[in-house]
């Protein structure tokens, strides 16, 4: 429905006063028509009388109060047909309520910025290896240095490359000492953040675009035990490269290796998973193949479960 404009406004108000208008002065004005505010003057076909003001609002009204009326007795039968089922909805709220899909960059961050700012004792991070750009490092910072300036304790986890990462250890430098914790571990499958007892988000693909922030209890516990078994085999980021080869000449990321190409993954994949590009996870493959004698990757698996060093490991 159009709005009535100012123009057809004036030119009825001056209709109403005079008792009517010429059917020449309101052409400018088709709105006068659109609404019926005007008819015919029955006497003289040039003019046009005003319809009452309360006649015009009641026409105007009827078709609003209609649908308006339409719409309840649709909502009153909508409630109708869901209220068998709220009683049964109650059995399953306490789980599905509790974990919600996050989808898109901003409503992930949104979602991350809320739990850190509700956080008052600990935040616990398990951070795969990749490009951290400026960008990235800047957000992180925001993120975690109101968390430490209310005493709120941060313990992250990042794979052993991150020592070679001017990112990160420029992301750590610039956190206070004794504020936040940081520790590496060899192998690390996802990303992971944890607020208090409260909240965790994981992602589920691999492009970080979709994310699950959970709020059920057990499964928080349950990272949180997961992160803590992640977190007393990780080694402090301050002692030291954990890459030094041991008596049989193999260094802890080749034994770190071996393990998973003995397990059957591809180089691309033992890369992802250990942090590091693909032309680096190959050349420690070789390096390993040299300090086993090896001459063919098939060759290489059974040097590998033949040498003892994977029970050395252990």
């Amino acid at each position: 429905m159009s709005e009535l404009c100012e123009e057809g406004g004036r030119l009825y108000a001056t209709a109403l006063r005079a008792g009517r208008i010429a059917r020449a002065d309101v052409e400018p004005a088709p709105c006068l028509t659109e609404f019926a505010l005007l008819h015919p003057d029955p006497d003289d076909s040039d003019w046009l009388c005003p319809v009452s003001p309360a006649v015009a609002l009641a026409r105007q009204l009827n078709p609003l109060e209609h649908e308006i009326a339409e719409r309840r007795r649709w909502a009153t039968e909508l409630a109708d047909a869901f209220e068998p089922f709220m009683n049964l909805s109650t059995q399953i709220g306490s789980t599905s309520d509790s974990v919600t899909v996050l989808e898109g960059g901003e409503r992930i961050n949104a979602a991350l910025n809320l739990a850190a700012s509700q956080c008052q004792t600990e935040m616990l991070t398990v951070q795969p290896s990749d490009r951290m750009s400026e960008r990235a490092l800047l957000l992180g910072m925001e993120r975690d240095r109101p968390l430490i300036e209310r005493g709120v304790r941060i313990r992250t986890l990042y794979q052993h490359t991150a020592r070679y990462s001017p990112e990160k250890l420029a992301y750590a430098a610039h956190l206070p000492d004794g504020k936040a914790e940081y520790r590496t571990i060899d192998e690390l499958v996802e990303r992971l953040i944890i607020c208090d007892e409260t909240v965790a988000f994981i992602p589920t693909r691999d492009d970080q675009q979709v994310a699950l922030e959970m709020r059920h209890p057990g499964l928080v516990r349950y990272l949180i035990k997961v992160f803590e078994f992640m977190w007393n085999r990780s080694v402090p980021l301050s002692a030291g490269a954990p890459y030094e080869a041991a008596s049989d000449g193999i260094t802890d990321i080749q034994h770190s290796i071996a393990k998973l190409l003995v397990e059957g993954h591809v180089d691309e994949a033992i890369a992802r998973r250990l942090g590091m590009n693909v032309r680096t996870c190959r050349a420690h493959i070789a390096k390993l193949a040299t300090a086993l004698g090896s001459g063919s990757r098939a060759q290489l698996g059974y040097l590998i479960a033949q040498s003892g060093i994977l029970k050395q490991e252990n």
